[in-house]
Formats: C-alpha cells, structure tokens, sequence
C-alpha cells in the first residue's frame, strides 16, 4: 500500500508539474489513463488515484470514458492547490512570485495590527535583537520568516497562519533571493526598526499602514528586478 501511494504521489506531482510548465494548456487533455500508465510505469488503479486527487483539488476534471481536462486551476483551485504549487516550486515562475507578493500585501498588515492589538508585549519581543541581525541574504531570509510566522501566530484569526505555514518549503528560497540585493535589505531592517517603534507605542492602526506601505515598495523593488 505505501508504495502505490508513493508512486500516485509521484504521478500527481508530474502531471502538476507539466500542467505548471505548461505541457498541459487550460482546457487541453491529458493522455488517457492507459497511456499516462504506461508512461509514468505504474498500473491504471495508481493513475486513477492520482487524477482523482488533482480533480479534488481542482486541477483537472475526470470524464468517464475520456482523458481529463486541464481546468483553469486559478479559479477552480482551493487552498490544497496553492500548497501543490508551492511544494513544485521549480515550476513556478517569477510571475508567480509577484502574485504571492501581492497576496502578502492583503494578509501581512492584517495579522500585524492583530499582534500588535492583543499582544503588544510580544510583538516587541520578536523585533528587539536586530541589532544581531547579519547583513546577508541568508540570515534576513530566515528571520523574516520566522518573523512573519511569529507574528500570524498572535493574530486571534489562525486562518492567517494556516495559509503562511502552506509557503513553508517556498518562502525562504524566495526571500533569500530578494534579500540578496543590499537596497532590499536595507528596506526590510527600516520597516522592522519603524515597526518596533510603533509597537512599543501599542499604535496598531500605523503598525498596518508601516506593513502595508512596505509591502507595496517590497513589490515594486521586485517588479524592477526583473526588468
């Protein structure tokens, strides 16, 4: 049994894949499941299995009888399929990293007001050594994402949370790619010293807006990078 599911596994994580590069345009078929068993050298049931998951999480629609659909998984999509793109990450795109920063922009400065509101004392804890914060792309990297995990976690909405611990495996490889550039971390250490200086006032409502503007410029820092 647990090698059927690894080999299911390791099915759906291909076809995600090719869908992601994109092999498999939205609204495309796929191979029948004879073919995709005889391609991927696993039986039909383990092929069934695997396309019964990716309809689940809206990647694909089964049709009795004929080869599945791509579906547009942006809109047909749940949270599971987030994490399946997340967890392919070497298929996902700069693009796509401008998405995920733009959905930071609509969360980050909401869970942040929320820390700063109910747990002020703690909020000020996790920003008070930065002075021992290395100027490297690795070390901001990894404490900005303990930072913003920290943080979601003294919001009373653990929705917050859920979603950031679905980016655990993609966040850092991303932010250690932003923060290797020195204006991108000088950026970060005056948004984390204004945000301890807020913080420690207990204002939360500018707490949000010093997140929110932040954001903003982090998107645009990025956008430009890649021109």
């Amino acid at each position: 049994m647990k090698g059927k599911e690894r080999s299911s596994d390791l099915v759906e994580k291909q076809i995600v894949n090719a869908i992601l590069a994109g092999e498999y345009p939205v609204g495309s078929t796929l191979l029948s499941e004879r073919d995709l068993a005889k391609a991927f050298e696993v039986g039909r049931p383990t092929v069934r299995e695997a396309l019964q998951r990716l309809e689940r999480d809206g990647w694909v629609t089964c049709r009795q009888g004929h080869p599945a659909i791509v579906n547009d998984y942006w809109r047909r999509g749940n949270l599971t399929t987030l994490v399946n793109i997340v967890h392919n990450h070497e298929a996902v795109t700069d693009e796509f990293i401008t998405y995920l920063l733009e959905l930071r922009i609509s969360l980050t400065p909401s869970y942040i007001r929320d820390a700063v509101k109910h747990h002020q004392p703690k909020t000020v804890a996790l920003l008070a050594h930065l002075e021992h914060l290395a100027d490297e792309a690795d070390g901001y990297a990894a404490f900005d994402w303990e930072l913003q995990r920290n943080l979601a976690s003294l919001s009373p909405n653990p929705v917050y949370l859920l979603i950031l611990n679905s980016f655990n495996s993609f966040y850092i490889p991303m932010a250690r790619r932003y923060f290797s550039k020195e204006e991108h971390r000088r950026l970060s250490m005056a948004y984390y010293n204004e945000l301890l200086a807020v913080a420690l006032q207990g204002d939360a409502v500018e707490a949000e807006k010093i997140a929110k503007k932040t954001m903003e410029k982090s998107l645009s820092l990025w956008k430009n990078r890649r021109e």
